[in-house]
Order: structure tokens, then C-alpha cells, then sequence
């Protein structure tokens, strides 16, 4: 199947493809906001500009697309039809980035934490994929 746009408005469609403050990224800030934690934003002296970071928990967390960065099982992970040698290609290369990313924050002693796109559609799901982080800031509020 051919692209249904002209090769013009395709390439304006993905120059708006933005990579900070997205809609997923907005609303786990809302949510732990919500609930007591503060945080950094794209720390570009890590490994991988985290997109969230609580220093207090030494948590890092990545909000990523499930397409671009291919969560599995997902409806959303597909690979379009054409060019695509191209698109393997560079999904493969985000996987691999993304991989040397999170080893490299787990040796410098940071918890990585990825929240998918399709699971911030709902308070729940968010609160579902940051359990380990609430897990710790009980125990560091019961410490205090």
C-alpha cells in the first residue's frame, strides 16, 4: 500500500513528531505531581536525557512512544509498508540506544523506569507502571 499523502505533506507530518512534553510525558508529570513527587525535566547530563527525574529516589523515567520504540504486543507497534528496510533499520537502532541508555544509568547507580504510551491513558495504568516508585517513596515517607 502506498502512502496516502504526497511525499511533502508526509515530511511536515513527522517534522511535528515532537520528542519533550508530549501528551503520555504531560500526563505522568501531572500524575506525580498529583501525587507529592518532584522532579527534573530532560537532564541532558545523564545518559539518554531521561524525560522525568527524581533525584530524591535516584529514579529515572522514560516515557516512550510504543511505535517508535517498539513496546511489544502492543497494536500500536507497527512497521509501515514501504521503505521498509529503512524503518527496521531505525527501530533498531532506537532499541539499541535505548538498551546502552538504560545500562549505562544503572551503572552510574540510577532505577530506570519506562512508561509507555498506551499505558497513560489512565490514572491506573500510569499508577500501575510506577508501583516500585510508590513502593519507595512509602518507605522513604514511613523513614521520615
Amino acid at each position: 500500500m502506498t502512502d496516502t499523502v504526497s511525499t511533502k505533506k508526509r515530511k511536515v507530518i513527522m517534522s511535528r513528531v515532537r520528542g519533550k512534553d508530549t501528551k503520555p510525558e504531560m500526563a505522568v508529570r501531572r500524575w506525580l505531581h498529583a501525587h507529592g513527587f518532584r522532579f527534573r525535566l530532560h537532564r541532558r547530563d545523564l545518559p539518554g536525557s531521561p524525560d522525568i527525574v527524581l533525584p530524591k529516589y535516584r529514579t529515572v523515567i522514560f516515557v516512550n512512544g510504543c511505535f517508535w520504540h517498539r513496546h511489544r504486543g502492543c497494536p500500536r507497534t507497527t512497521t509501515p509498508k514501504t521503505h521498509k528496510d529503512f524503518w527496521e533499520k531505525k527501530f533498531q537502532a532506537n532499541i539499541s540506544r535505548d538498551i546502552a541508555n538504560e545500562d549505562r544509568l544503572r551503572c552510574l547507580g540510577w532505577r530506570v523506569l519506562i512508561v509507555w504510551e498506551c499505558r497513560t491513558k489512565r490514572d491506573e495504568d500510569i499508577e500501575d507502571a510506577l508501583n516500585d516508585l510508590i513502593a519507595s517513596k512509602n518507605s522513604i515517607d514511613s523513614d521520615i
